[in-house]
């Protein structure tokens, strides 16, 4: 068992510089526990990737990366043939084929020769292995985190299926690997596009959305010990009322750290009108959402 219980889950999460809700430590330790992958959905921003880093931290495991995005395919994801090392072998062992064939009556009996030895020239010795297949054949566990998978092609998402559902992979030239050590597996989705019932079915479901403000206060605290307190509560609450406003990209966790350590190295002890309209490039991703933030900074401030 790799985590006792929820409680387990969340103060090991917690040790490992990650602040879960019980919801999260719940999906963790239910993961653990069933061997099912997460699939984590939600905004940019709010932690759906460092979980993966954090739980790699705290099982001590190697955590093995795949960057998804449109046009992935199997020769990224899984494995790739060394053509090139192949020919070189062959131009090697050359004499040896002449060898082999030398006492071979017709074409078809030195095809047959060749063909008996096939094996040598398809094996583990000319694969270059991707993440995917990497990952199962370790010989230790570890984290495999599938990153962004809404980005990729439906197409692809449908090759993730035998991996998810049998923790296995087809290689036509070899056969079906099965995984030494399962995995412990995590998707993000910013929510690009729908991931399909049938991924869904394979994994636990997670959505990890802005944080209630206690909680977003522990994060940036942990991050930043020794955050004056009132201060800190300001630009929290002023963070949730800047989500309120509809922006084409709300601030996330992320901003909230970037714009607290931007406020300490200003100085800053205490939140005003004219420092939030000073900082907000910090915040705000695009001109539009800065305009649209600038109009209602008083209104944000009055109601801190």
């Amino acid at each position: 068992m790799l985590y006792e219980n929820v409680d387990d889950a969340q103060n090991k999460l917690e040790v490992s510089g990650y602040i879960a809700s019980r919801e999260i430590a719940t999906v963790i330790f239910l993961a653990s526990a069933t061997n099912k992958p997460v699939l984590v959905e939600g905004p940019a921003g709010v932690g759906k990737t460092e979980l993966a880093k954090a739980v790699s931290r705290n099982l001590n495991r190697r955590l093995i990366r795949l960057q998804c995005y449109e046009g992935l395919d199997e020769a990224r994801a899984l494995y790739e043939w060394e053509y090139a090392k192949q020919l070189l072998y062959t131009q090697i062992v050359k004499e040896k084929i002449h060898d082999l064939i030398a006492g071979a009556g017709s074409l078809v009996e030195a095809v047959d020769c060749i063909a008996a030895q096939e094996d040598a020239f398809f094996s583990d010795r000319f694969i270059q292995t991707r993440p995917l297949l990497e990952a199962i054949s370790s010989d230790s566990a570890v984290v495999l985190l599938i990153d962004e998978v809404d980005k990729s092609d439906p197409e692809f998402e449908a090759f993730l299926l035998e991996l998810l559902s049998d923790f296995q992979v087809t290689i036509p030239e070899i056969g079906t690997r099965k995984a030494i050590h399962i995995p412990f597996v995590f998707l993000t989705s910013n929510n690009y596009r729908d991931m399909s019932d049938a991924l869904k079915r394979r994994c636990i479901h997670l959505y990890i959305d802005f944080p209630e403000k206690e909680l977003e206060m522990k994060i940036i605290r942990s991050k930043l010990p020794g955050i004056d307190e009132r201060l800190l509560e300001k630009l929290v609450s002023a963070i949730g009322g800047v989500r309120k406003l509809g922006l084409k990209k709300s601030p996330c966790i992320s901003e909230t750290l970037d714009w607290a350590m931007s406020l300490i190295a200003l100085q800053v002890d205490d939140l005003s009108s004219e420092v939030m309209r000073d900082t907000l490039n910090v915040i705000c991703k695009y001109r539009s959402d800065a305009e649209a933030v600038k109009q209602s900074v008083d209104a944000i401030m009055d109601g801190l």
